[in-house]
Formats: structure tokens, sequence, C-alpha cells
């Protein structure tokens, strides 16, 4: 694939070198604005990509599990297949780690680690392999190392690093299932047991492999040595002398930096979602720092050395917890020393839920990586090295949460701060990165669903601009399919050059032959059906360029779908029933079929984001929505594979089922693992509403059986509210129609929504706020006005018969009036409280305002006026407003 946007002049001007003096750096103590940072896209659509190798010239070498090794080609913009391996694919086995000889550019080695296919006995093996002409020669293949390993689950680590002495570090798993020990620490000693039940043979095992980063020195004939300095020097009983750090559960990314020689890591934890008494923490995922050789805990400790408990699995009784300062393995399954050197602490730890040390880095799922440390110097000369301001900066990222921080350390290399970085730039899943010789940051990135060939993973690079950025294209258009002919209205609003001085040249090109304009915002009519690409180029006046694209479909007409509505469309009361009837357009279909149309009314008990729900193109899923929201698409999706089973399996599982539904959202709340495989195993959500996950799991339930929790409605009736003394409930009320297709433009959907919320409206749920705050106190959540003059503003009511409003209000120290307006905080008044004082009532008391009717859908702006001196400690505060009738 080609992707203009970078060409292998960039690489020239990350290269070059020049004799002019070196100019100041203006950002090497300022925090440079994320808009001087640009992620690139050079080639998307990989297949699990693991790990990569930037060369010297700008080439990127990189590979995905199923075994192949890729090269993206700068100057050509292209990337093929230069080698591929066969690989035992099971599990998380396959072609795992990627690294470079240091001196690539003379021996042209390569070393990869990978599992073999069909080899007895079972290992993990790192190879060294000669890298000619931009091909793997398979033939070269020096077996430099083979680790023995269980083919089953789980961890096998695999990353590989060099340091800046040429010493190779490579990081194994604990080749030991989470699914047998209650997702606490796996230490089942029984001899009856499967081999990969005890990490006490591995992890802690100071004469295994696994579980380890180990250090050794490949040599020219492909052997290799043992530096000095590792944990165990050659010659000690019981022990393997390559290993450098030991208790280790999933290292799956290190980083070695090279001016310190420091080893970083990110440790990918256990899964127990609560603490245990008996049995030790919840799991926390780890970033790990080592100067020296260590023991790192697991599976005796976890984080900040939380230790577990010595756990008896045939009695399942807890005898003690361990001690960091004196660690001792007495598994019989143990080949090392009993005595183990002292547990270090993790230099940063984080759980599923908010960390109490950490809690910038989020909630949710959870696999730590640890990226490069960042050095400016090693870059002179570079147009678009990073600034001074991330220098000696560790990066690091998580696969599952999809951010990147950097991290400050201290001169004694203790945590000290961070940040995150490009926080409003979407990364999918970073699986590794990399600084290149110019001072970019190439970033791999593995997409979405788990085992996947995903549309969203790929290859890019970060480049940053000290001087002039680069603009950013945005196209919107009026609509985006039609009958033939269609007219489109396009816009670039939103299109921009950060850079003030700058202005913009706009090219659109509309896809079809001789169809171009230079207007900011054209207008263009096309005559026949088909699929139109269309493509807005932005150029700034020093010619760097940004493009925006769009598809318009020609050849079908959306359907109209309309609600006729005899009731209030913003609000229900009690006793007052609606005429309604739904109405269904189709230019292409003609006569429509009232089974074809989907109708339904549904009461929501609270949770949902009424702003994002009204008037939306595609009809809401209110399960799913709750599901986006809860975070759930990170670990499932509905119809590709990921970590967990997708929704479509659980729908067609469960289908029938009459308990279905109280079982399923006891596995949601709970978490558990076991039903699927022995791979699977979700943590819980306890924080989530009981009537959130219900609804969430009747979307899951009706993927795969049309007809569940279906109550099939006319399109012409009455609707009588039942859910009156809910007031933050409210009922969406949707039509749909989806048409045939035409003129081979696929099928559209038609869909129109209505809201309808309980007359008693809280304010808190204001769409927009201006001085003011949401508090909550006493049970309470309430609105605090702050300043004079400050409102919040309720977005398109409808009046129509709402003559009087009722609201609960709290002057406290403030003496004034609620003004209710309409169209702003200045617009037209339609009616006003009377003088509100506290005087001798206490706490909150309801006023009644008298208003003018409207008779159409309104902006209403509730807009303090005071001479008092309110503050943010002197407040008047408003709880719900009542409309009626």
């Amino acid at each position: 694939m080609k992707f203009g946007r970078f060409s292998g002049f960039f690489v020239l001007l990350g290269l070059l070198w020049n004799c002019s003096p070196k100019e100041a750096d203006p950002f090497a103590t300022v925090k440079p604005d994320e808009t001087r940072f640009t992620k690139v896209t050079l080639v998307e659509k990989l297949n699990e990509p693991m790990e990569l190798e930037v060369l010297n010239n700008g080439d990127v070498l990189f590979i995905e599990r199923a075994g192949k090794l890729k090269l993206y080609e700068a100057e050509l913009g292209e990337t093929t297949v230069v080698g591929e391996l066969e690989v035992y694919l099971e599990h998380e086995d396959g072609l795992l780690g990627l690294a470079k000889d240091p001196g690539f550019e003379k021996n042209h080695w390569i070393y990869l680690y990978y599992a073999p296919l069909d080899f007895s006995p079972d290992v993990n093996r790192l190879s060294r392999f000669e890298f000619v002409d931009n091909r793997l020669d398979l033939t070269s293949e020096k077996v430099i190392l083979e680790i023995p390993v269980f083919r089953g689950c789980c961890h096998s680590g695999g990353s590989i690093e060099f340091d800046a002495n040429g010493l190779l570090f490579l990081s194994t798993g604990d080749d030991t299932t989470p699914f047998e020990s209650d997702n606490y620490n796996p230490i089942d000693e029984r001899q009856d047991r499967p081999a990969n039940v005890d990490a006490q043979k591995t992890s802690a095992n100071t004469n295994d492999l696994r579980g380890k980063i180990i250090r050794i020195k490949p040599e020219a004939d492909g052997t290799y040595s043992i530096p000095e300095g590792n944990l165990f020097p050659p010659g000690t009983p019981n022990t393997r002398p390559e290993i450098y750090v030991m208790g280790n559960r999933n290292p799956f990314r290190i980083s070695v930096d090279q001016h310190t020689g420091n080893l970083f890591w990110g440790e990918v934890g256990p899964d127990a979602s609560v603490d245990s008494l008996k049995r030790g923490p919840k799991g926390h995922d780890e970033i790990n720092l080592a100067q020296k050789p260590g023991f790192y805990g697991w599976p005796y400790f976890v984080g900040n050395n939380k230790p577990y408990w010595k756990y008896d699995f045939d009695t399942q009784e807890s005898l003690f917890e361990f001690d960091p300062a004196a660690p001792v393995n007495t598994s019989p399954n143990s080949t090392g020393l009993e005595k183990l050197p002292p547990a270090q602490s993790a230099l940063i730890w984080y759980p599923y839920d908010e960390s109490e040390e950490f809690p910038m880095l989020a909630t949710g799922g959870r696999n730590a990586m640890a990226g490069p440390v960042y050095h400016r110097e090693d870059f002179e000369n570079s147009a678009i090295r990073f600034p001074g301001y991330y220098n000696d900066k560790l990066f690091i990222y998580d696969w599952m949460r999809n951010w990147i921080f950097t991290v400050s350390l201290t001169e004694n290399y203790e945590y000290d701060t961070m940040e995150r970085f490009m926080p409003s730039t979407v990364f999918d899943k970073p699986v590794d990165m990399q600084f290149a010789k110019d001072g970019s940051l190439y970033v791999l990135e593995y997409g979405t669903y788990w085992r996947a060939q995903n549309d969203d993973s790929g290859l890019y690079r970060i480049e940053f601009a000290p001087g002039n950025r680069q603009p950013v294209a945005k196209v919107s258009v009026d609509k985006r399919t039609g009958a033939a002919p269609l007219t489109v209205q396009f816009s670039s609003e939103g299109s921009m050059d950060f850079d003030p001085s700058d202005s913009l040249s706009y090219s659109w090109d509309f896809g079809e032959a001789n169809a171009s304009s230079q207007d900011v915002n054209p207008t263009h009519t096309f005559e026949q059906p088909g699929v139109y690409s269309v493509t807005l180029t932005v150029t700034d006046l020093e010619g760097e360029k940004a493009t925006a694209s769009i598809e318009i479909q020609v050849g079908n007409e959306r359907p109209q779908v309309f609600i006729e509505w005899a009731g209030n469309s913003s609000f229900y009361f009690e006793n007052e029933s609606v005429n309604y009837s739904v109405q269904v357009m189709d230019r292409e279909d003609g006569e429509i079929d009232s089974d074809q149309v989907d109708f339904s009314i549904d009461y929501i008990a609270g949770g949902y984001d009424l702003i994002q729900a009204g008037h939306q193109e595609e009809q809401v899923s209110v399960g799913e929505n709750f599901i986006t929201q809860a975070g759930c698409k990170a670990c499932h999706a509905i119809a590709n594979e990921s970590v967990g089973p997708t929704y479509e399996e659980v729908s067609v599982k469960y289908k029938g089922q009459a308990d279905a539904k109280d079982y399923l959202i006891g596995k949601i709340r709970n978490g558990g693992g076991g039903v699927w495989s022995d791979e699977r195993i979700m943590p819980g959500h306890p924080h989530l509403p009981e009537d959130q996950v219900g609804e969430m799991v009747d979307f899951i339930l009706g993927l795969k059986d049309p007809d569940y929790g279906k109550e099939i409605l006319p399109l012409e009736g009455e609707f009588t509210p039942d859910q009156i003394e809910q007031s933050e409930g409210y009922y969406l009320i949707q039509a749909s129609y989806t048409d045939q297709g035409a003129n081979e433009i696929g099928p559209l959907r038609g869909n129109v929504q209505l809201l309808l919320r309980h007359p008693e409206v809280k304010a808190v749920t204001a769409n927009r706020f201006e001085n003011t705050a949401k508090a909550n106190a006493n049970g309470l959540n309430f609105v605090k006005f702050t300043e004079k003059g400050s409102w919040i503003a309720f977005d398109q009511l409808d009046l129509r018969g709402i003559n009087e409003l009722e609201l609960l209000v709290n002057p406290a120290g403030i003496k004034g009036v609620l003004e209710i307006r309409t169209g702003g905080p200045e617009g037209t008044l339609i009616g006003q409280t009377q003088e509100l004082i506290q005087g001798d009532r206490k706490g909150y008391f309801p006023v009644k305002v008298a208003l003018e009717t409207r008779e159409d859908l309104t902006d209403l702006y509730f807009v303090l006026r005071t001479d008092s001196g309110v503050s943010i400690w002197n407040t008047f505060n408003l709880d719900w407003v009542r409309f009626i009738r």
C-alpha cells in the first residue's frame, strides 16, 4: 500500500546534517502543544503486529504473530513480506520478538524469538538470521537458545532488546495458567495437577528460564556467553546464569536505556478484581525498573510488594503471608534454590479500578508496556526530533487502555511525575514503539480485536514540528446519500492551521473525471449513480499539506421516517394518554409493509446520556450505549473475536434460556471464567447498577434472537406512561426502516427518535452551564450558581401547554431572582421568581413561576440576577425544575 503523505523526503529531512550553529530549543522546559505532533500513517490493516525495528535508512522491519516478517520501505511507501517462519500459533505463542544486531549495518543480523511448529520437545526459540537484500535468509538460522515450555496457557513474553554494550535481553512469561487459582497467585503444588498451575516452578525457580528477563552476549559463531553481573554467577548450583531478572509473570514489552543501562518492562498482572483477606491483593499491572539484577516478586508479591498468602489448595486454608524481605520457594515443583533474593517493588502499579497511587492511569482492562527513554542529544541536527522537554523521560503505554504516558524519574531513578502524551490522539492498542535515528517516534498498533487482522492496526510515525505545523483538513456535507442526480453542499469548516500567521488554500477532488474545485465550500452535482470518494487537500503558505476524505453514495435515497406525536414532545405527564402514528416513505421501495418497520417505546431508569440520545441518524441501542460507556468493548466485540467471547456468541449460547438474563447480570457484575475456555476470564464490574447491566444483557441476548424481549407495537395507537414515580427516568421512542438498496447502493436506514422526560427535571442534567458548579452533598445532586448572571440552559424544550414551573431552591445567603428566558441568557423573558431569600426557612423550599406560553421548541435559560456577594463559597442553589401543564 502507498501513503502519499509520508515519503523519503522526510527521512532525508530527519537525517540531514548541516553546518549551521545549533539553535536554542524553545521547548526545552515548556511542554509543547499537542498540535506540534503529527501522527503519520505508514501502513494499516496488519495481522497481529508484535515488535518493530527502525533501520538507519528509515525503513522499518516488523513481525506479525502468525510468523511473517515485513518491511516498510520509506522511500516507496510500500510494505512487503520479506520472510516467514512456521510457528506454533495456539494460545499466546507465535512469532513474538524481533531485534536487529548492534552491528546490523555491517553483519546484517537480526534476532527472532518464536515458537517453532511441530518441534519436539516443546520449546520457544531465540535464533539469529541474516537479512540481506531485503530478504530473510532462512538457511542462515543460528539457534542461540531454546527454552522448554508447556504448550498450553499462558504467558509467553518474548520481547528482545540490546543495550549499548551489545548484551541481549529477552523476556519470557511464567507459562502458567491463571485460571486454576481464583485469579490470585498460582501456587498449586499438588503433584496430580497439570504442569502449568504452579508459577513457583517457573517464575520463582532459579533453575528455569521462564518468568524471567535473561541477559546474554551473543557471539559471532551463534553461541552466547554470560556477561558479568547477572543474578547468579556461572557455576552457582541450582541456578541458570542467564537470569538477570526473575519473578516475572508476563513481561510482554521491555526497553533498555542506552545511556544508563537501566532495564524497564511492563508486567501484565493477575486478574483478581478485589483484595482477598486470606488470599492476597487484587491484580495489578506494573511498570518496572531494574538498575541491577533482582527478584521482582511473582508469584509471591505484586505491585509495591503487596504480599500473597501461602495457600493450601487441598484444604483451602491460607497459612501465612509471604515476606518480601526473605522470600522462600519450597514448592516440590521447583528445581532451584529455596532462599530467594529480596523482592523488589514495582516503579508504577495499577489495578482494574482506580489506583490510589496513580489515579491518572484511568480504569478498566490493563496491559502495561514499557517504551524507550528519550535522549535528545542522540538525534543532533534532526528537524523533527522531539523537544528537550521530553529529555530523559520514559515512555510507557497500555495495550488495553490505549494511552501513552511519559514518566519523569529522580536522580536516583525513583518515580517523580508522569503526564499523558498526545491525549487527544487515538492509539489502537499500541504494542511497540521505538525512536528512529532522526528522533521521530515509530508506533506499532495491534488494533481493536484480539487474534485478528484489524482495520485499525498499523505502523505509524510521530513527528515533531518546532516551527511550521501541518494544517488540519476537515470535510462535512449536507447529505452523504441520495438518488441521482444528487447535489451536495461540501464544507471545509473545521479545517485550520495552528500557526496564526499562516493561511490555507483549498483543493477538492470530487472523485470523477474533470471534477474539482478550489472553493472553500463548494457545491457539486453527481449525475450518475455510484460511490464517490471526495478528497479535500489544504495547503499552507510553506507547502505543508493535509487531506480529508468522505464517501458519497449516489443512487439510493435514505428512507424518511416520521412519528406524528399528538402530545408534548419533551415531557410525559401523569394520567395523560397520547395518540401517535408512524409514517415511512422511501423513494425506491414504494409501498412499505408495516412489518418491516421497527417501532419501540423503552423506559430508561437512568444513567443514559440524554444529550447524545436524541435525533441521531442511527437507531440508538440503550444496552449497547451502556456497554460502550462501561468500556466493555476493550475485551468483547459484537462479532469479531477479541479477549473475551463475542456478544453474538453469548447470544447464541443462552438463546431461549429462561434464567439467562439474571445469570448474565451476575457474570458481568461479579466476573468469572471457564465457560468459554480456560484462557478467558473476565473481571467483574460490581460498580455498575443492576438495571443498567440488565439493559446491556437485553442488547446482547437480542443480537441472535430478534424476538427476545420484543413487544410488537402498532404503528398507530395510544401511549399511556406507566412510570410516573421515577422522576429521573425517561421514555425513548424510536421508529426505523431499512430499505432494500438500489442502483448497486446498499440498504440505508432511516430513523427518528423522541425522548420524553419526567416533568420533574434535575438541574444537573441541563445541557449547558455558565459560572455554575454541579454539587453533590447530603445525598443531593444540585447546581450552585456562583456568580452574578450565572446560568444553566436546557436545549430544545417543547413548552406547548406548559404554563407554570415549580423550582426547588436554596438561596442560602443570596437575595435575588431566577429569570426564565428563551434563546439566550439575555433572550426573551417569559417568567421570573419573586425575590428569593432564605429568611426563616431552612434548606430547600419550592417556589412557583407563571410562564408565558410558547408554541415551539426553544432553548430555556435559568439566569441568576442578584446584588448579593455571590461566590463559590456563597451560592444560590437549584435542585430541580418541574414543568406543569
